[in-house]
């Protein structure tokens, strides 16, 4: 890849979670990535983050300290221990379900999210240290802190969902007092801007890149002999993902087609498999990166049920996989990838979901188009070359910007 000319900077990206082999999300992944590209454009790079894994528990696992991974430093730092996680949960769950709270409140929950002192006074006791601070997604502590300390340098990388949590006070002042502001996707920023009137100019849809890789569906199958046809999900199994939506949606479509379609889930968390599902579904759980793409290649169809996705990098995978896409249509971002690439279907109701499933299942010449047309779009759009090209103009250009005053909740 060729290497973007521009005046040597320290970056520094910080993230609640350190994305590895155990890590799965795609904000964790997404901030690793564009952290290894810039120090392999010349840039001095230093993660900071937590020394959680679990993005349930938030136990501190890992040794605070440094490591060296490649040409990134990674700072660990501990949890704050003394969270009051019952007041964080029970907040939590009010605005989860659109019941109104005070500003106290918003700020006791917060206050009371993911935090890490540590990593504060290891920033404020470095002002001359760190050109740019890249820090997301939005929903945690460790972000609202990060974006108060030196709010002049500081872009943010939300991972913007339409959600409750996307309305608090709290989130609207933290998408003004940053310096700027790196998207993912056209429909995130374009939901940035109606929600918080963030002007044109603090705004840069960047976004991520990939490398292509050659599909080889073998070795996912002669692990785990899955019959065929299947869907697969892969990332993490929450109800925010969807994925008890699509365990729902295929129990009843194989009720009424009578087809024996099986389901593979790979990732992180828990699946509510019910009675004789196990007949059906298999959890292969975390999976090594490269027998994850040869599930990819193996499936007949790709399924990502959410709504709730600024990017969808696991649709992009599938489709460099060679895989059809099925996804729902409540996700703007997944809407318009499957619009502009033309590799996919996606689904409102289960109507659409069965209607949608059986013309792929039944279609091999509309899988195979909709797959290359995939392919085609994610290799023109989302190379790295050109991501990095548009991180570093969108650096430059946002750190000219005055940050606007802060809105204090």
């Amino acid at each position: 890849m060729k290497k973007h000319t521009s005046r040597p900077q320290h970056f520094a990206f910080v993230c609640p979670r350190f994305s590895d082999q155990t890590t799965v999300g795609g904000a964790e992944t997404l901030l690793r990535r564009l952290a290894e590209h810039t120090a392999a454009n010349g840039h001095q790079v230093t993660i900071l983050t937590t020394c959680a894994r679990d993005h349930f528990t938030w136990r501190n696992e890992i040794p605070p300290g440094e490591k060296k991974f490649g040409q990134v430093h990674v700072v660990f730092f501990p949890v704050d221990e003394n969270r009051n996680v019952e007041t964080f949960l029970r907040i939590q769950d009010r605005i989860s379900r659109n019941i109104p709270v005070c500003d106290a409140e918003e700020k006791a929950w917060i206050n009371n999210s993911v935090n890490s002192p540590a990593l504060y006074e290891h920033l404020r006791s470095r002002p001359d240290i760190y050109d740019v601070i890249v820090t997301g997604p939005y929903l945690f502590g460790v972000t609202h802190a990060v974006s108060r300390i030196y709010p002049a340098r500081t872009l943010l990388l939300p991972c913007l969902h339409d959600e409750p949590f996307a309305y608090l006070k709290i989130t609207r002042a933290l998408f003004q007092r940053t310096a700027g502001i790196l998207f993912n996707s056209r429909p995130e920023m374009e939901l940035a801007q109606r929600i918080y009137g963030v002007s044109d100019q603090r705004c840069r849809v960047v976004g991520m890149g990939l490398d292509p890789f050659t599909p080889d569906p073998e070795p996912f199958r002669k692990r785990f002999r899955v019959p065929t046809p299947f869907v697969l999900y892969s990332g993490r199994r929450e109800p925010l993902k969807g994925t008890p939506l699509l365990i729902a949606y295929l129990q009843t479509f194989r009720e009424r087609t009578s087809r024996n379609v099986h389901l593979v889930f790979t990732g992180s968390g828990p699946l509510d498999i019910p009675p004789g599902g196990t007949t059906w579904i298999t959890d292969c759980g975390v999976l090594p990166e490269n027998l994850k793409r040869s599930a990819m290649a193996a499936a007949t169809v790709f399924c990502h049920p959410s709504t709730l996705e600024s990017l969808g990098i696991v649709v992009l995978e599938a489709w460099l996989a060679q895989t059809p896409v099925l996804v729902n249509a409540g996700s703007a971002v997944l809407r318009e990838h499957c619009r502009n690439a033309n590799g996919g279907l996606w689904f409102r109701f289960y109507p659409e979901f069965e209607e949608a499933l059986l013309r792929l299942l039944d279609d091999p010449h509309l899988r195979s188009a909709l797959a290359a047309a995939g392919r085609s779009y994610v290799e023109s759009r989302f190379s790295w070359d050109e991501i990095m090209r548009r991180f570093f103009d969108g650096v430059a250009d946002l750190l000219q910007q005055p940050a606007l005053p802060e809105v204090r909740p």
